[in-house]
């Protein structure tokens, strides 16, 4: 960690502001012609993914935060603890399902998984934005309800379950946006 002062100011460094970690997203510097300088700026919280507009005067300081972002494979939860092993060196860590959020329902055992991690603390994970992934329960489609391109629910092996179109059968192997929870073709 270290002070910096909006001079150092580039898109992607994280910030601590109000005990939040805040990763600058997009900045400008701004020149008007009465009064100082100011740089207006937006910031997007890295646990949260909330979005802030926040105004500096020229020169403010902050305090900026190293974040380090590593490779672990998901081995298994016991409750509320998830364990994971680093791919290199293969240690493994136990992560609280506090962190894990909503993310635990496209987790499946043996995966890689990125750890985001302030120090030696993990803050959040990230999956990988498009999963494979088996449909474990679906009814079937019904004939004749093909013609406006309809959907259905599908439970998929990790639990979730998403709207798939009615010609998908149970045990296929389905691409799935992780991010929005959309089918995105078969695999």
């Amino acid at each position: 960690m270290g002070t910096i002062s909006t001079a150092d100011f580039r898109n992607g460094i994280v910030v601590e502001m109000n005990n939040s970690l805040m990763e600058l997203v997009e900045f400008q510097h701004v020149k008007p012609g009465k009064g100082g300088a100011f740089v207006r700026t937006k910031l997007k919280n890295v646990l949260t993914g909330r979005v802030l507009e926040k105004t500096f005067r020229s020169g403010e300081r902050m305090e900026e935060v190293r974040l380090i972002e590593e490779k672990y494979q998901y081995l298994y939860n016991d409750g509320d603890i998830y364990h994971f092993m680093h791919n290199e060196t293969f240690e493994q860590i136990g992560v609280g399902k506090d962190i894990i959020g909503d993310k635990k329902q496209w987790m499946k055992e043996n995966m890689d998984i990125a750890l985001l991690f302030n120090g030696s603390t993990p803050i959040s994970i990230s999956l990988p934005n498009i999963m494979e992934l088996t449909v474990a329960v679906s009814d079937p489609g019904v004939q004749g309800d093909r013609a406006q391109g309809g959907t259905k629910p599908a439970e998929m092996e990790t639990g979730v379950s998403i709207q798939v179109p009615l010609f998908i059968n149970e045990g296929e192997v389905l691409k799935v946006d992780t991010r929005t929870g959309q089918y995105i073709e078969r695999a």
